[in-house]
């Protein structure tokens, strides 16, 4: 699984990767974690507010700090 957190690295930001990281040691998930800061590739998907959370390539949130919770399902 490839997960990639788009954002300009601000404390939402980080705060989503560390919600993807629960959320996977909770469902017993492995993924690629990758943090996108470029502006021109997170235009790429479309993304105008940050964070950002692309799954396998799929934008599945953006401009919403989502809890772990939120993210579990997002995973399967």
């Amino acid at each position: 699984m490839e997960i990639k957190i788009l954002g300009s690295g601000c404390p939402k930001c980080k705060k989503l990767e560390a919600n993807v990281k629960e959320a996977l040691e909770k469902t017993g998930k492995t993924a690629n974690i990758e943090h996108v800061t470029e502006y021109s590739e997170i235009a790429q998907y479309n993304v105008m507010s940050t964070p950002g959370l692309v799954v396998d390539g799929k934008v599945v949130s953006a401009g919403k700090l989502l809890k772990p919770k939120d993210i579990e399902p997002l995973l399967n």
